[in-house]
């Protein structure tokens, strides 16, 4: 009776992930999308590299709070770790500035592909990120990829290609500029980079995280999160300095922003605490779901999407092949055995990655 209730629990756990999943992945892209839109007012939108910093201050502040509750709602203890593991040890500080620069580059290309291309569309093309992950494990960490998941890559490439295929199909006024070649190109190719920054990004913080001696999630996110503020606030001053101070740091900002922001801030942190009940074939399911459900809504609410044949078969394959890359990926999970913590990192093929959090899976910590 006891085994029959465990079971029962555990069940629960791994769908009510997959629920979760499902609903973070598909709600964080159709709010990003919608909140780069343009207005009919012709109103701006924010500036983008504002929300960036923004949500990186939210993460780095709700990580010190997860710390400070691991530390016993002590302060003291908590400045004590943070001197002694950040401070004291500037050497594995400064290897998180790679991935932390990739994930600040990242994350303003995503907005960049989402004020071009339409929420279903930039889904579909984004999962070429399973390529690009896969490249670059190969590479970094001698992963050994199975026929079946490098037959599954190829379905990957043919689904995004299908997408990208331009629809016979009547327009509507609000699709009309995202049907402006040189526009489209400019999504196409920032779909392309983040996919990239994200594989590279993904991979070098797993192999960060399984080589280092440092035991905790939280300190290695605190970490990265420094440079992911000063890198944010770089991207302000930089790029959008005399916008911020003609307009204001917080101009364009509404409940959306407020919700993407939140969204990128916790979104991460939440997946990887759940991630952990789901096995990398209800993961592949989940982006299925996500996959399907922003299609219907950006055709029925947000109306930037023809639903063409090319396009749907293009958004089945891709969805076939994250099942078939994501079944193999179950039956041999990667496990390094160089890692100094007794730890389980999931695939980083099939994680979700707009949020870096993300990445930082199911980690077994020491008390520090």
């Amino acid at each position: 009776m006891e085994k029959q209730s465990t079971m029962l629990g555990q069940n629960t756990l791994r769908y009510f992930s997959l629920f979760i999943l499902t609903l973070q992945t598909t709600v964080t892209v159709l709010a990003m999308r919608y909140s780069r839109k343009q207005t009919e007012g012709g109103k701006e939108l924010y500036i983008a590299t504002t929300l960036i910093l923004v949500s990186e201050l939210i993460k780095f502040a709700f990580c010190l709070i997860l710390l400070l509750v691991q530390k016993s709602c002590s302060v003291k203890h908590l400045f004590k770790a943070l001197v002694s593991e950040v401070i004291y040890k500037p050497s594995e500080t400064a290897k998180l500035a790679i991935p932390s620069s990739l994930y600040t580059i990242q994350n303003n290309l995503i907005l960049l592909a989402l004020s071009s291309l339409d929420a279903a569309t930039f889904q579909v093309t984004y999962q070429l990120k399973i390529l690009t992950t896969a490249f670059f494990s190969v590479l970094l960490l001698r992963k050994e990829i199975k026929a079946f998941q490098w037959l599954a890559l190829l379905i990957l490439m043919g689904g995004v290609v299908l997408v990208q295929f331009p629809s016979d199909g009547k327009q509507t006024e609000a699709n009309k500029a995202l049907s402006n070649p040189h526009k489209h190109l400019i999504g196409m190719l920032a779909v392309i980079a983040s996919s990239l920054s994200s594989g590279f990004a993904g991979v070098y913080y797993e192999k960060l995280l399984k080589e280092s001696a440092q035991p905790s999630v939280i300190i290695r996110n605190i970490q990265l999160g420094i440079f992911s503020i000063v890198f944010g606030a770089a991207g302000v001053i930089i790029n959008d300095w005399e916008k911020v101070a003609q307009r204001g740091f917080f101009d364009g900002y509404t409940p959306v922003v407020w919700l993407v922001i939140m969204l990128q801030a916790m979104g991460g942190l939440v997946v990887a605490a759940v991630i952990k009940y789901a096995d990398n074939i209800l993961k592949g399911f989940a982006t299925s779901v996500s996959i399907i459900l922003s299609c219907l809504c950006s055709y029925v609410f947000l109306h930037d999407l023809n639903l063409d044949l090319t396009f749907v078969l293009g958004t089945g394959l891709v969805i076939l092949a994250t099942f078939i890359y994501g079944i193999q990926s179950h039956h041999a999970p990667f496990v390094s055995s160089s890692s100094s913590t007794n730890s389980t990192l999931v695939d980083e093929d099939e994680s979700d990655d707009i949020s870096r959090s993300s990445y930082v899976k199911v980690e077994k910590p020491k008390m520090l």
